[in-house]
């Protein structure tokens, strides 16, 4: 009897992680969206592109070491034939081979933060060099010190400090935006983005409702993001504990997106719908690194300071004159330390000083380690476009094909 039990529920919690893992993957697509609806109609081939094929660079790389340097062991082996426990403590409830499809599709997120930020002016094979790093060894070494467990450089483990990230403000969000900043140091801004006064010119998006749809593919994909990192569900208590994650994780997004709508409205004088869109993910990467332990009020409100904060730093960030066409640095990375350091305020198992130490260690790795690769590849091969290419649009230049053709040269 206990034996068939645990058989159902093995089987329920696999099945319950692999739909979680698929939504996740969902997301792949709501990036893909949200940014080809956000740069110019000139650069939507390649930036669909470089979302299709980063998934694809992610999961391969990620299978072939990523996971084994994260979690230890052999694990492409023990994920395909099913052997032994790959990775995480829970393992044993669940098919390890789920464990490895669930964390894979969160290596391609923390990389589709990346590629919207350097969009409209950077080479698609130095983009694709870089995923291969990141995705291979970058992200699974802040992944093992956090998730993973491990000692920091052999010193100490950042859960020992009270550190402590639920489904990965810091650890997918900050990192794929510390990532991108680096990256974005170096290549610079898009022609024309910046006045010699100091003025900011406004290069809008081709298309809204691809954005607009892109948002609310994420919104959904979210639910797998942070519900699946409950790792169970067959039992009460897991069954539980997923439907606060959902209801918390849907009141951030909300919260989020009124606060940017009602703080751009101040600011400008009109409601602005991308401040509005950005408002919905900052809310949703705010309550990532803690969705289960606070009250669907407190999940608005934590959702509504990320919606609030993600405006001031978008526009912070064009006063430092650092170009970001989506604003993933400031919707991933400034809130996502901020989700990070909510954590305490709900969960007494994490402190304040463990969660800036974890912070710091994340952006230091991520940032420093990127930065060093980025410069080593503008260094071998370049990582931005000519000129003329920025300015014919880098669909032509890096793929040989626009998007929307018939309208080719309106923009």
């Amino acid at each position: 009897m206990e034996d068939n039990i645990f058989q159902l529920q093995y089987a329920l919690d696999t099945f319950y992680f692999l739909v979680c893992g698929a939504l996740v993957m969902w997301m792949a697509a709501g990036f893909a969206m949200l940014e080809a609806g956000l740069v110019r109609s000139k650069n939507t081939t390649e930036i669909l592109l470089k979302n299709v094929a980063l998934f694809a660079v992610s999961c391969t790389m990620y299978m072939v070491c990523g996971y084994m340097i994260m979690y230890g062991g052999d694990l492409f082996l023990s994920t395909i034939t099913g052997d032994g426990v790959a990775g995480a403590e829970e393992a044993a409830s669940y098919a390890p081979s789920a464990d490895f499809f669930f964390q894979v599709v969160f290596v391609a997120t923390a990389m589709s933060i990346v590629s919207g930020a350097v969009a409209e002016r950077m080479k698609l094979w130095a983009f694709l060099a870089f995923a291969v790093v990141m995705t291979g060894f970058i992200y699974p070494m802040e992944g093992a010190w956090t998730w993973g467990g491990s000692a920091v450089f052999g010193m100490y483990t950042l859960g020992d400090l009270g550190f402590s990230d639920f489904a990965g403000s810091g650890i997918v969000h900050m990192a794929g935006a510390s990532a991108a900043l680096a990256g974005v140091i170096l290549l610079g801004a898009r022609k024309g983005k910046y006045g010699a006064d100091g003025q900011v010119n406004a290069i809008p998006g081709a298309n809204l409702p691809l954005a607009t749809l892109g948002t609310f593919i994420l919104w959904m994909g979210w639910f797998g993001f942070n519900g699946g990192s409950v790792l169970a569900t067959a039992s009460v208590e897991s069954a539980n504990s997923v439907a606060i994650v959902f209801m918390n994780t849907n009141a951030a997004a909300a919260g989020g997106l009124i606060t940017a709508l009602i703080v751009a409205k101040i600011m400008f004088g009109k409601a602005d719908l991308t401040m509005a869109l950005n408002g919905a993910l900052a809310g949703l990467v705010a309550i990532t690194a803690e969705p289960s332990t606070p009250s669907a009020l407190q999940a608005t409100l934590f959702g509504g300071l990320g919606g609030i904060l993600v405006v001031f730093s978008i526009v912070f960030m064009d006063k430092l004159k650092i170009d970001d066409p989506v604003g993933a640095i400031s919707v991933h990375g400034v809130v996502g330390l901020l989700g990070l350091l909510l954590v305490p305020v709900t969960n007494d198992g994490s402190s304040f000083s463990g969660q800036l130490i974890g912070a710091a260690t994340i952006f230091i790795w991520v940032f420093g380690a990127s930065f060093i690769v980025w410069f080593v590849l503008k260094m071998i091969m370049g990582i931005r476009v000519s000129e003329e290419e920025e300015y014919e649009g880098v669909d032509l230049a890096e793929c040989g094909m626009e998007a929307y053709p018939e309208f080719s040269g309106s923009q």
